[in-house]
């Protein structure tokens, strides 16, 4: 369990990130979206003034009395023609989109107060009412415990019934209230038939508030109705506690929820309301929370991890299967967002930490690595998972979030598995191969992660601990800054071969990351022959020559200096041939930063002969670079190389 908390803060970050990186990856698509729909409706505006200019000026030609004209002898009568009849005049003009939006303008707060919060107060108010009388009537004595049942009955089933009669006449809200109402009832004189008298057996119980989830279901289903369908699946979820006895029963509870969840699924299929799914989800998470923390022992992990995996799939197909216009090109709000970017982030990051914890233990532990591997796999197999029957085409938005999650895992999986500079080094050849992939695929997101992938080996790089090296060179450490080194620089060549003129992100544009890559492999040079002139030194002090004891630091400081000059010396050199400002521009300022360790350290640190070499090593260059810039070789002063 050491793993855990590192393995907590990156499933939370993926929790909260991944959606973000997500949604901004389609941000370019949806301002174009938006310009196309502004000229639309321009179109509309423009149409309808049209439209009704013409009804107004055929209306006025029609009504106007028709010209006196002068008296003139009257010709012959000519024969009699057909002549056809003018086409009807509409009454009134077309409806403007100012009539139209007037028309479906939402409610005011009071009437939104008046009509629907008082609403749900006075059900909270009615259930409590009700609750209050039956137990008044159980201090009293007035009926024994089957009336008290069979009365509860009863109500609720007459207010269920009655409900239809405000239902016809258009009071739909009215009529919801009361079968609330009522189905709230009969789920309380169930729980009090079995809990509080026994008249009913636990089965024949829970089998009745069932039978009481699936007829409100039915009446949301027949009667297109949302809010009827949210109180199947309060009572629904309701219903375990109701009969709970406080014992373990886990295949029950787990098949149950499977089975709501199930029926939630197919609800949802056929009709637009996705946050049935979102609270579905909920309750199912916390009541397999609440029973883990409860009743969860190492004998039962191959059932739960079954039951887990059966969760796993059906919340992971769900956003495949529910309406198609979470797959159009219109943006997302609301439940609907959540539904198709809250909802796989977090079935995918609970059930990996509830299969992580069924492994990490023991003999099993070994697992846990590859179960982020299986994790990944699963994710990579939705991404290619082929629009097939009821199975919608993927949205290019969790397209992207299954392609994030799979990347996550990977990551993920590289710690569990090894640690220390294999750590680092996987992460690394990680970055290298999603770099690769962006190449091929221009995908923005790709790139995204295989930067998140390269930052994360070279940190891991930067803070692993390691001892002083025994040999120089020929190292653990130096092969782990090679291996940095290599993966920045494929990352810079790939950058230079590769073009984007579109990309909507600066900082991820390919000429960037060149760059990019071409200062970091300098810098890393630098870390690592400065660890190994350290390391080399600090080792000779202690198993060489007592001298040394005294001269580590002159003798290191004098190696950084040649050191720091030999490689502002080789850089300036290849600047000047590959025709690179950026690359001399480098070398300049790694001079300037070995002119300021020269006067400032070195002639104070260092004994005379290695002061008076450092300075006329550092003048010889300097004189140097300034005679290569004045004859201006290879025509530096021409067209330069624009990449670095």
């Amino acid at each position: 369990m050491e793993t855990l908390p590192a393995i907590l803060s990156v499933l939370v970050l993926a929790v909260l990130v991944l959606p973000i990186v997500a949604l901004v990856t389609s941000a370019s698509a949806t301002r174009q979206l938006r310009e196309e729909m502004d000229r639309m409706m321009g179109r509309i505006h423009y149409i309808e003034a049209q439209l009704s200019q013409m009804a107004r000026e055929q209306k006025t030609a029609a009504l106007a009395p028709p010209p006196v004209a002068a008296q003139q002898p009257q010709p012959s009568p000519a024969p009699p023609q057909f002549v056809p009849s003018p086409p009807p005049i509409a009454s009134s003009p077309l409806p403007t989109l100012q009539a139209v939006a007037e028309a479906h303008e939402p409610d005011s707060l009071e009437s939104r107060i008046g009509s629907r919060w008082f609403n749900r107060v006075g059900i909270l108010a009615v259930l409590v009412g009700l609750a209050s009388f039956l137990k008044l009537a159980v201090d009293n004595h007035w009926i024994g415990p089957l009336g008290r049942v069979l009365v509860g009955l009863l109500a609720g089933a007459a207010l269920i019934a009655w409900s239809w009669r405000f239902q016809k006449r258009g009071f739909a809200a009215f009529s919801y209230s009361l079968k609330a109402i009522g189905s709230g009832a009969l789920y309380l004189s169930l729980w009090a038939a079995y809990q509080l008298y026994a008249l009913l057996p636990s089965a024949v119980a829970f089998a009745a508030m069932i039978a009481v989830t699936a007829f409100n279901g039915l009446m949301a289903w027949t009667q297109n109705a949302e809010l009827l369908a949210l109180y199947a699946i309060a009572g629904g979820l309701s219903t375990p506690l109701l009969v709970s006895t406080g014992e373990n029963h886990q295949v029950a509870l787990f098949l149950y929820l499977l089975i709501l969840d199930l029926a939630v699924l197919i609800l949802t299929v056929f009709r637009p309301w996705s946050r049935l799914l979102f609270v579905s989800f909920a309750g199912t998470a916390a009541f397999v929370a609440a029973w883990w923390f409860s009743f969860y022992t190492q004998a039962q992990a191959p059932r739960t991890a079954w039951l887990l995996g059966c969760f796993l799939l059906l919340f992971s197909l769900a956003p495949r299967l529910i309406d198609a216009k979470l797959h159009s090109d219109e943006p997302l709000a609301g439940w609907d967002a959540l539904a198709l970017v809250i909802l796989p982030v977090a079935n995918a990051a609970l059930c990996f930490l509830g299969f992580y914890s069924l492994l990490d233990s023991g003999a099993v532990s070994w697992a846990a690595p590859w179960i982020a591997v299986a994790f990944a796999a699963f994710y990579l197999m939705l991404l290619r998972l082929p629009a097939k029957g009821m199975l919608l085409p993927g949205a290019p938005l969790l397209d992207s979030l299954h392609l994030s999650l799979a990347v996550v895992f990977l990551t993920i999986a590289i710690p569990l598995k090894t640690q220390g500079w294999w750590m680092t080094i996987g992460w690394l050849i990680e970055g290298c191969v999603l770099i690769a992939m962006a190449a091929r695929s221009r995908s923005l997101l790709v790139r995204a992660f295989a930067l998140l992938c390269l930052a994360l080996g070279l940190v891991g790089l930067l803070l692993t601990d390691a001892p002083a090296a025994v040999r120089p060179i020929l190292n653990q450490r130096f092969g782990a800054y090679c291996v940095a080194i290599a993966a920045c620089a494929f990352m810079a060549w790939l950058a230079t071969r590769s073009t984007d003129e579109d990309a909507p992100f600066p900082p991820l544009h390919w000429l960037n990351l060149a760059a990019a890559g071409a200062l970091l492999v300098n810098i890393l040079i630098l870390i690592a022959f400065s660890l190994e002139i350290h390391s080399f030194w600090w080792l000779q002090r202690w198993h060489g020559d007592q001298n040394l004891l005294r001269d580590f630091r002159m003798y290191s400081q004098f190696t950084y200096s040649a050191f720091f000059m030999l490689f502002a010396a080789l850089l300036l050199f290849v600047g000047f041939f590959m025709r690179s400002a950026f690359l001399r521009w480098q070398a300049l300022v790694l001079i300037a930063v070995t002119m300021a360790k020269v006067f400032l350290v070195d002639t104070s640190e260092l004994d005379r002969v290695f002061r008076i070499l450092s300075l006329i090593a550092l003048g010889v260059l300097l004189l140097g670079v300034s005679y290569a810039y004045q004859r201006d070789w290879l025509n530096l002063r021409g067209k330069e190389n624009p990449r670095p």
